[in-house]
């Protein structure tokens, strides 16, 4: 779908079977029905949800030189473009409303000692590489061992048994706009969370888990998204593997 199409007419086109879009599928279907009644995002979003955390506005309220995340946290108002990448973030908001507050927490908090600097610093850093690109993994330890190794011959093949044990669940908005499209390339920044998690208590879980000392660490793991054993036909093809220029070998000092 071309950049340039109405955002209605690319969210008609999203397929929401796909695995790593099942957690959004009901509101992302709403929310579609919505777009192709003419709503903008930010009235779909608020249309799809009967108490949302936040209330989604149209991104022209956003004053001239204010920062997003201070805006967001001060208001508790998200200003939203008519795009699918503004539409992924509603949908993690409405899904995940105390772990993207906690972030916008985290975020805000900076910029108010710090100001909006040319680079940011680590917390801010890591804050938005997760908000955007973020994923979860509850899996077992021989599955993190291997992810963290990167020795993903034995995380997708020798070990391939234990990932029914495994549950990804996909966080970062742009991650999940590009998946629309998926292609082999994509990879995520990982967060370990526990096996003994329940899905309705991941985003409490998670809020509480987000410090900013732990954060700032960037305690995240590369995973190309593709490679998790049925979220792509072709690596029922073990050879799917071996293409080294996604399934990167790990740097060595």
């Amino acid at each position: 779908m071309p950049p340039e199409a109405p955002v209605a007419r690319q969210a008609a086109a999203i397929d929401w079977d796909v695995p790593w879009l099942r957690p959004y599928a009901a509101t992302g279907r709403a929310c579609v029905l919505a777009l192709e009644r003419g709503l903008p995002v930010h009235a779909a979003l608020a249309a799809c949800a009967a108490a949302p955390p936040v209330r989604f506005v149209p991104h022209a309220l956003l004053p001239p030189g204010t920062a997003y995340e201070a805006y967001i946290h001060a208001t508790r108002q998200v200003p939203t473009r008519d795009n699918l990448h503004d539409l992924f973030n509603g949908l993690v908001w409405l899904h995940f409303p105390r772990a993207k507050a906690r972030l916008n927490r985290l975020q805000a908090g900076a910029i108010a000692r710090e100001g909006v600097r040319p680079v940011r610093g680590p917390l801010r850093d890591a804050a938005t590489v997760f908000d955007e690109n973020g994923a979860l993994l509850l899996a077992p330890d021989a599955l993190w061992h291997a992810l963290r190794e990167r020795d993903w011959r034995r995380l997708f093949v020798d070990l391939r048994l234990l990932w029914p044990q495994a549950r990804p669940v996909l966080f970062g908005h742009a991650l999940l706009e590009k998946l629309v499209s998926p292609r082999k390339s994509v990879v995520a920044h990982v967060y370990q969370a526990r096996t003994a998690i329940k899905s309705v208590a991941i985003d409490a879980w998670l809020a509480r888990d987000l410090t900013a000392a732990h954060l700032a660490c960037k305690p995240f793991a590369p995973l190309p998204v593709l490679g998790v054993p049925g979220w792509c036909a072709a690596s029922e093809n073990f050879c799917f593997y071996d293409d080294s220029t996604v399934f990167r070998p790990p740097r060595r000092s």
